[in-house]
């Protein structure tokens, strides 16, 4: 396990890396220089590659070994991010910050003990919305302030904005 600071270094070289390459590039990397030196093991779970997505002001990054398909994480994030706008219509940063529970619900839905079980939209979607029982997704708060965060309601406490559409397409 590695501590706070070493951490916090790995999340800044990958989002530096990440967020400095133009949209036309490809969605793949090299590790940063904190991983690379463990990359140099011959295991088949030592970490080789980035794989990420960028909708709208959103980074979905995960860090794979060679055993797993590049494609198939990428369509593993697309599903991960519909099943996010399905559930909180019109995702955003707010929503997986105060929505962080069905953010882990989504995750539950889809991966178990690490291995992808469900890609299914619907089937995800459904689960989630059945184990959050009354609770339901998140709403807006409606508010009078002059401060818009998306497409229609403003800001209030602890609410976001909702729209129509999907802001990470």
């Amino acid at each position: 396990m590695q501590d706070t600071a070493t951490q916090q270094t790995l999340l800044r070289q990958i989002f530096d890396l990440v967020s400095a390459r133009p949209s036309s590039a490809c969605n793949f990397l090299p590790l940063p220089p904190l991983l690379a030196p463990a990359a140099t093991s011959s295991s088949p779970d030592a970490p080789t590659q980035i794989t990420y997505r960028h909708y709208a002001t959103l980074y979905f990054i995960l860090i794979s070994t060679s055993t797993e398909s590049p494609l198939a994480l990428l369509d593993f994030i697309q599903v991960f991010v519909e099943a996010l706008d399905r559930l909180f219509e019109n995702v955003c940063e707010l929503d997986l910050i105060f929505g962080f529970e069905t953010l882990h619900a989504v995750l539950g839905e889809m991966v178990v003990g690490g291995v992808v079980i469900e890609t299914g939209l619907e089937k995800i979607v459904a689960g989630v919305k059945e184990s959050e029982g009354v609770k339901g997704k998140r709403k807006a708060v409606n508010a009078s302030s002059s401060t818009s965060l998306g497409k229609s309601s403003g800001f209030a406490g602890l609410g976001w904005a909702t729209g129509t559409g999907s802001s990470w397409r």
